[in-house]
């Protein structure tokens, strides 16, 4: 984002400098329409950048939201995985309190 700042502080002192260029040098013949063209190349590359780095900033979005869904769904599996186990455990307990009842009733 910084950078994308920095660019355009750039470009816009450029653009800046392109328009006293244009002043300053029409007494000597420059071309003007070759600025104003470079210079008009040069808001179109702006623009361009500028939809880039929204395109950017919706797909990190979209990204960072997903992420956060597939962490929570992790999250919820453990969390099902373990009740499951505990849930084996309590039955492996109760089977084997069975087993010593029935075994206690057999003597």
């Amino acid at each position: 984002m910084k950078n994308l700042q920095k660019k355009e502080k750039n470009l816009n002192q450029l653009i800046e400098k392109l328009n006293n260029l244009n002043v300053s040098y029409s007494q000597f013949g420059f071309d003007n329409k070759s600025l104003e063209k470079e210079n008009n190349l040069i808001k179109l590359e702006k623009e361009k950048l500028i939809r880039k780095n929204e395109e950017f900033i919706r797909e990190h979005k979209y990204l960072s939201e997903r992420v956060k869904k597939l962490e929570n769904e992790l999250k919820n599996k453990k969390e099902v995985e373990k009740k499951f186990s505990e849930d084996i455990n309590d039955l492996n307990q109760e089977t084997q309190s069975l087993v010593d009842e029935i075994e206690k009733w057999q003597m």
